[in-house]
């Protein structure tokens, strides 16, 4: 099930520290790549994961990410860089709504592998009724 996690915060004068380590996710981390300079208007994602989690982290600026578990859509508008989107297999997602300077943060259970993508809703719907 998709959610919210809040990452620990430290506080400092000179600025806050929020860190991503052992247990903070539920799943070991085995990539990271970053979403920017997405043009105003511009939707990313758009597909499913058969095996890979992601938690997507608004690092500046903010964005929506819907997400669609088959069944039911939810959207959550992430904004805060201490606050991530845990985002389960199965799980249909689009960002969109990038304000400008928004910088998205995924971090991801697996290394990029095509054959895990599920790249057309219908596609999607008909794999998870399998």
């Amino acid at each position: 099930m998709s959610k919210i996690i809040t990452l620990p915060k430290i506080k400092d004068p000179r600025g806050n520290l929020s860190v991503i380590e052992g247990n903070t996710i539920p799943f070991a981390i085995n990539r990271v790549y970053f979403l920017y300079d997405v043009p105003s208007g511009a939707e990313r994602g758009g597909h499913a994961h058969k095996n890979q989690q992601e938690f997507i982290i608004a690092v500046a600026g903010s964005f929506q990410v819907v997400l669609n578990n088959g069944s039911e859509e939810k959207v959550y508008h992430l904004f805060k860089p201490n606050e991530g989107l845990y985002v389960p297999v199965n799980t249909w997602r689009e960002l969109r709504n990038f304000s400008a300077g928004a910088v998205c943060l995924v971090v991801s259970s697996d290394a990029f592998d095509e054959n895990d993508y599920i790249r057309d809703f219908n596609e999607f719907k008909s794999y998870l009724s399998r």
